[in-house]
């Protein structure tokens, strides 16, 4: 990739950005242009709308709003659904007692026959179940819009780290470059005349070549780090049995050196008692020897 390359990828990443960035602030925006302006500086969180009518907000929306983040987006949600929850309450309380007490006091009183309240019930019936279809068939897009959302934001996360590894690639590959330029100065020194260039071949392998020696090596030494291990197990064991050895060499030695030393001493006493005829004997003994020897040759064939 030339610089030219290096600066139209950059360029187009800029327009993408400019034209699709997208953040937690820019997604709450439709949200928080639907409320009205925050309080006012003396501290009244009653605010005027359009109508002239006063709507006050909640202090966890207008805390949230500043600077959203998705853990404060769930806690919004929590708290209006438990506004929510308790205004349904007491509306369905309030219709109730409204109704109850017009039946009640109406000229003439409200009657209810009971077959008007079996076809309430069944029309409350229906409506449970249709509320309860709607409210599954919600849940369920709910949840498939969450999973969309997180895979799109897991998505969003990776497309980033790509954009900023793109960023930086043209700073990497200048150096590389720069490297690579330095790398074969030097192979170029070093291959002139009288340069010293290096009498051994295997720095001149092609990378292919090279890869596979380096592996090669790599496997040859981790051949002899297992032998190591196995040889550094079997310190101990032969460390003790060349300890044993040693205790028992010590009494054999002394047992040689008092042998050894009898043995002279007995050479001498004989010596002395046959007058210097150690030589006579010694020729009688190898005449004897010999003897036995051609007798058993004989004896065997």
């Amino acid at each position: 990739m030339g610089p030219s390359d290096a600066s139209r990828v950059l360029n187009a990443i800029d327009k993408l950005e400019s034209r699709h960035g997208i953040s937690i602030i820019k997604l709450s925006e439709p949200i928080s242009s639907s409320f009205p302006s925050p309080a006012d500086p003396t501290g009244d969180t009653t605010t005027a709308t359009s109508n002239g009518a006063e709507l006050r907000t909640s202090d966890v929306s207008n805390s949230s709003l500043d600077a959203p983040t998705p853990a404060s987006l769930e806690a919004d949600l929590a708290h209006y659904r438990e506004l929510f929850a308790k205004l349904r309450f007491s509306y369905v309380e309030q219709v109730t007692k409204e109704k109850f007490i017009r039946a009640i006091v109406g000229d003439p009183p409200l009657i209810v026959a009971p077959h008007e309240n079996a076809d309430l019930e069944a029309s409350n019936a229906a409506a449970k179940s249709d509320l309860k279809r709607l409210k599954t068939e919600v849940a369920a897009l709910t949840a498939d819009l969450e999973a969309r959302a997180r895979d799109l934001s897991r998505r969003y996360e990776a497309s980033s780290a790509a954009v900023r590894t793109l960023r930086e690639l043209p700073g990497r590959s200048a150096e590389l470059e720069e490297i690579v330029a330095g790398l074969r100065e030097e192979e170029q020194q070093r291959l002139q005349p009288g340069g010293g260039s290096s009498s051994n071949p295997e720095l001149r392998l092609p990378l292919g070549r090279t890869v596979e020696l380096v592996e090669a090596r790599r496997a040859r030494r981790a051949e002899l780090d297992r032998q190591l291990e196995q040889l550094a197990s079997k310190v101990p064991r032969k460390r003790k049995e060349a300890e044993r050895l040693r205790a028992e060499l010590g009494p054999l030695e002394a047992r040689r050196m008092n042998s050894t030393a009898a043995a002279r001493e007995a050479r001498k006493r004989k010596e002395a008692a046959l007058g210097g005829a150690e030589d006579d004997l010694e020729e009688r003994g190898r005449w004897w020897r010999a003897s036995e020897t051609v007798l058993t040759r004989m004896l065997e064939a």
